[in-house]
């Protein structure tokens, strides 16, 4: 190996990577290699992943370099791994989305959307992530795969649902891995795994090719370990897609080009009620270290944020219910029994109670946007806590004892359930396990929050803390 490609650590950010590759420095194939070879090494310690594929990987990385020595180009993203959440198709491969059902189901044919532009990019797929059985957790533990671990400590949740996607980033074993994100499965684990996380706007980035859960609220989003990957990633997979109904046409600017314009003139608002109750020290620790780095802030309530939530779980068991309903019947015994009983229960839930929540989240929509009226970006918690221990059933929430699975996604739920873009950041805290705050933005505004997370990265305020065993 040469001293150029010894140089791309565990830590080698998509961009150093992809500007080594394109350079001539270092070659595909050893990028490809080397992260085939982490891999290996650390994913029994964290089982992030599920599925490697290691042959395909290979070739495609032979591809780049033989593109390189022809002089033809290779795309921005040239030889960076990545890996994606097994809920979304990769070609040749069972699309478990966490189940034991799904991988009796045929491989797919083809890799779905995200997959195929990413590659497009010259990203090199590397294999599929752990995940929670059907996206409906917060945890990351799966009992038909196992629970992924946190590489800050692996008695530790990742979060949930992409669990494996966090550890995966977080432990330096990809630069860039794909999410799902209908409740805050996205901005979960990247709190408690102190990496970056992009939930888009509703319709922005293209679902075809991946197993849904709640089709009115399911999004697709990148991790990384900075803004500027977030970012490249991002401008990789932007598009409308027709096999997707809900990707909009509505054009997207770039974002990578815009990162640094900085953040003077933009009104910052600080989310208070709903949004610091039943948050622990760390998590307002973080949220105040993130606001008083971003000079004056607008104190702004998002009104019945608690409804909100209410209503997107009432959305949520319902939708998610009609999706299984056959599985349910045939193949009871062969879900995550938390799983199944939510979903039953979801089944049996009045439709009038359904039209009440759908009637409610077009008013909710409407408030909220009211607010962004007065602000250009609202800083929230991205969890109410640290990342709790693994099977660690109940946590303490507003001074009493709560059932800790349904409710790790307080923050996170009335959000998403209007589909708002945001960034999770994560904040170092001094001889503690990281945390993450929301950045959230007006829709089709997801420019403005990275850039906010941008300056902040700038500061040293946010940043990818590295764990404390290597890859």
């Amino acid at each position: 190996m040469s001293g150029s490609e010894a140089a791309l650590t565990p830590w080698a950010g998509a961009s150093e990577i992809a500007t080594a590759v394109a350079g001539g420095q270092v070659a595909a194939t050893a990028v490809t290699a080397a992260a085939l070879a982490r891999i290996a090494h650390a994913n029994p310690r964290l089982n992030a992943f599920t599925d490697v594929v290691a042959a395909r990987a290979m070739a495609r990385a032979a591809a780049i370099d033989a593109a390189l020595a022809a002089g033809r180009p290779v795309g921005p993203l040239a030889g960076v791994p990545f890996a994606v959440k097994n809920l979304i198709d990769v070609a040749g491969l069972p699309t478990r989305a966490g189940s034991r059902i799904n991988r009796d189901h045929p491989p797919a044919a083809r890799d779905g959307t995200l997959v195929a532009r990413l590659e497009a990019a010259g990203a090199v797929l590397v294999g599929a992530l752990n995940m929670g059985e059907y996206a409906y957790d917060f945890t990351g533990e799966n009992v038909h795969d196992g629970a992924s671990r946190n590489p800050h400590d692996t008695t530790r949740m990742t979060g949930g649902s992409s669990g494996g996607s966090g550890a995966a980033v977080a432990g330096g074993l990809v630069p860039i891995a794909l999410g799902s994100d209908t409740n805050g499965s996205i901005r979960v684990p990247a709190s408690f795994c102190g990496v970056f996380g992009l939930k888009p706007t509703y319709g922005r980035l293209s679902r075809a090719g991946s197993f849904p859960f709640v089709a009115s609220l399911d999004h697709l989003g990148p991790f990384a370990r900075n803004t500027g990957d977030l970012a490249a990633a991002y401008d990789a997979m932007v598009g409308p897609d027709p096999a997707d109904p809900v990707c909009t046409d509505r054009p997207a600017e770039p974002v990578g080009a815009a990162l640094d314009a900085g953040i003077a003139g933009l009104r910052i608002g600080l989310a208070g009620g709903y949004f610091r109750a039943g948050a622990s020290a760390e998590a307002l620790a973080a949220l105040e270290t993130v606001a008083a780095a971003l000079g004056p802030v607008q104190a702004v309530e998002l009104p019945e944020a608690a409804r909100a939530r209410a209503s997107a779980y009432v959305i949520t068991t319902t939708e998610g219910a009609a999706l299984h309903l056959q599985r349910l019947r045939e193949r009871p015994e062969d879900f995550d029994p938390d799983v199944r009983d939510r979903l039953i229960a979801g089944a049996m839930v009045p439709a009038a109670f359904v039209a009440q929540a759908q009637k409610f989240r077009r008013w909710y929509r409407d408030a909220v946007l009211r607010v962004f009226a007065t602000v250009d970006v609202i800083l929230a918690p991205a969890t109410p806590c640290v990342a709790p221990a693994i099977g660690q059933k109940t946590f303490v929430l507003d001074g009493r004892e709560h059932p800790l699975r349904p409710n790790i996604g307080i923050y996170t739920q009335p959000i998403s359930f209007i589909g708002l873009p945001v960034v999770a950041v994560p904040v170092p805290l001094p001889g503690g396990l990281p945390i993450g705050v929301q950045v959230i933005a007006a829709p089709w505004r997801e420019d403005l929050a990275l850039r906010v997370a941008r300056a902040l990265e700038r500061q040293g305020i946010v940043r990818a803390p590295v764990p404390p065993a290597a890859p």
